[in-house]
């Protein structure tokens, strides 16, 4: 029961239950046996492991900070960032912490069920689908978007969605992260390179493409301190969070580590350098663009570069889509097959299962981005209302469950305490972050007019 305390022997539970490096043919508490006769779930190295952790969460989604940094002002927008990223990286720790003693655990909705039993196993699964269905669908925004830019919006949008969602089904059904992992390296390079040409594109020119004034003086209108409502200060600091929205991704990636104990110095790596990024290239780009920030961002630099950025964006773009197709079709796969010999093993049972959850994961995704006129202002609510229940709030209840419910042997109580206070501080700061987010967005979607109708063909790159 909630209330009951029970000593846990800490060094049994890390040292017995999940083995410092995994050894193929040997039981997995998740997978089963992992030998040659079957895909080999455990064979995602360390360095793998960091470029899915940072692919994940690293997307042109970095060109909308500087929209933040013009809403909140500069001081207060780095202030935001650092603050976000530091709550999401000690969460992030958590994640594997709490796999290492659970190894039963495979996802966000599994642990939920350690937690609080079937009840928060269920309300977790049901939460952590509707994000992965959203970002998926995000993803395939995102390409056809580039795939409009590049091409002179040169069909359809509907069609380009729907190509989009073919290549995703096509390369996210390989069936381990140790695999998807080869393609999250290509993912990075492209996106680094793509904000990294259109941040240098806009310090070169002389000044933004319209509707900037092309002739005659200019005002950036940078704001060191910004003046914004409460709706719209909460939905900047949304942005930030759901920058980092791809966080309980983490516990598959773990999962399917060779070696869990290195999971939490890659994550740090990892968060630290999307954060440096997202500093760096937010900031620079309001710099030398003000108010006159493009939306797409990457119109910022006009309309050659504009083609530039987004061609060399694409693979990165693709990577994106693999990880959560794949991510998304795992999440229903073990599910399903969890317990079965089919779950590790090449039986016609076992593609059918994956290659039909791969393709849910697309069909639920391409559904949402094609139907969904008002999708920038959907995804704003979604992600305000889930993003704190699945990046920030359960962390806290794991520590929790695994601290003071439980305690461990040899845990000082006075450091058990000064955690317990941190813990406290970060479940009701993501408590606050969803109801204010949720009424920033909220405000954002009565505002907001739809312009085009589902499955449109209108360009949605934008123009300049």
């Amino acid at each position: 029961m909630f209330g009951v305390k029970k000593v846990l022997d800490e060094k049994t539970a890390l040292d017995d239950s999940n083995p410092p490096s995994f050894i193929e043919g040997k039981e997995d508490a998740v997978f089963g046996k992992v030998d040659e006769n079957g895909p080999n779930f455990r064979d995602l190295g360390e360095w793998g492991a960091l470029v899915l952790m940072t692919k994940s969460n690293l997307g042109l989604g970095v060109l909308a900070l500087p929209t933040v940094f013009s809403t909140l002002g500069i001081v207060p927008g780095i202030i935001c960032i650092v603050v976000v990223q530091s709550i999401i990286a000690y969460c992030s720790i958590i994640i594997g912490s709490f796999k290492i003693r659970h190894p039963e655990v495979y996802g966000l909705p599994d642990a939920g069920g350690v937690v609080f039993g079937r009840i928060g196993r269920e309300f977790l699964y049901l939460v952590y689908c509707i994000l992965l269905v959203f970002i998926t669908a995000s993803a395939l925004v995102g390409l056809s978007t580039a795939l409009n830019a590049v091409s002179a919006h040169g069909t359809c949008t509907a069609v380009f969605i729907a190509v989009a969602a073919i290549a995703g089904f096509l390369v996210g059904s390989l069936r381990t992260l140790g695999k998807v992992s080869w393609i999250g390296w290509a993912g990075i390079v492209s996106i680094v390179a793509s904000i990294v040409t259109l941040t240098v594109g806009v310090g070169v020119q002389e000044r933004p493409p319209l509707p900037a004034p092309q002739e005659g003086p200019w005002d950036k209108d940078l704001k060191i301190f910004g003046n914004p409502t409460f709706a719209q200060a909460m939905s900047a600091i949304n942005i930030i969070v759901f920058s980092y929205g791809s966080t309980p991704i983490y516990f598959g990636i773990v999962s399917e580590m060779k070696e869990p104990r290195k999971y939490a110095r890659m994550m740090v790596v990892s968060i630290k350098f999307i954060t440096v990024l997202y500093l760096v290239i937010g900031s620079v780009v309001y710099f030398y663009c003000g108010q006159y920030i493009a939306q797409p961002a990457l119109g910022s630099a006009g309309v050659v570069l504009k083609k530039v950025c987004y061609g060399i964006a694409i693979p990165g773009l693709l990577a994106s889509l693999t990880i959560f197709v794949h991510v998304s079709g795992k999440n229903m796969f073990v599910r399903i097959l969890a317990g079965s010999k089919h779950l590790q093993s090449n039986s016609v049972t076992h593609w059918a299962t994956w290659l039909g959850c791969t393709g849910a994961a697309t069909v639920g995704g391409y559904i949402i981005a094609s139907a969904i006129p008002i999708f920038g202002s959907l995804i704003s609510l979604i992600g305000a209302i889930i993003c704190p229940l699945v990046c920030i709030i359960p962390y806290t209840l794991m520590w929790w469950h695994d601290h003071w419910r439980y305690v461990p042997v040899g845990e000082r109580k006075g450091r058990r305490v000064f955690v317990a206070v941190i813990n406290a501080v970060f479940f009701v700061v993501g408590v606050f972050l969803m109801a204010g987010g949720t009424y920033g967005a909220v405000v954002d979607l009565v505002n907001t007019t739809a312009v085009n109708g589902p499955w449109t063909c209108a360009d949605n790159s934008g123009s300049v």
